[in-house]
């Protein structure tokens, strides 16, 4: 986990499936469902809506303002309800870069635009977020989400 001076949350992992594979689970609803939300309207191109109710009472918006298959995503986030107040729909942005590396993927999150107040807590929902993407992006099943385990 790392937090940068500019006010963006940097992690990466490790996915045990190549680029095309983790890719779908950042532009695929039910995809996505199985490491991150409850419910989702993703139209991955650039402009498109990113809306995804992260946990129930949670809901974050956005637009994809990038999507290169298989490379990179971009979209805008912000709290439409729930979730962190001081950051609007759409406020922040998250880029995400897609590595192949051996026989997996190098997933890349940078989360940039925060508060600082709320770097903390965004690098507690990412982290869990993410360890939940490196088993279902390699086929596994990570289990129910449990509220308690992140904000």
């Amino acid at each position: 986990m790392k937090v940068a001076a500019d006010n963006a949350v940097r992690l990466e992992i490790f996915v045990e499936a190549p680029p095309q594979t983790v890719f779908a689970f950042f532009t695929d609803p039910e995809k996505m469902r199985r490491w991150m939300g409850t419910a989702h309207t993703l139209e991955p191109r650039p402009g498109g809506t990113w809306h995804v109710e992260v946990r129930p009472g949670n809901v974050a918006r956005g637009q994809f303002k990038e999507v290169v298959p298989y490379r990179r995503i971009v979209f805008s986030w912000g709290w439409e309800k729930g979730g962190i107040s001081g950051i609007p729909p759409g406020s922040t942005t998250v880029e995400i870069s897609l590595e192949p590396e051996g026989s997996g993927t190098r997933v890349r999150l940078v989360h940039s635009g925060l508060p600082n107040s709320a770097i903390g807590d965004h690098t507690k929902g990412w982290t869990h977020f993410l360890g939940r993407l490196s088993i279902a992006g390699a086929g596994g099943d990570p289990g129910p989400d449990r509220p308690g385990e992140a904000t």
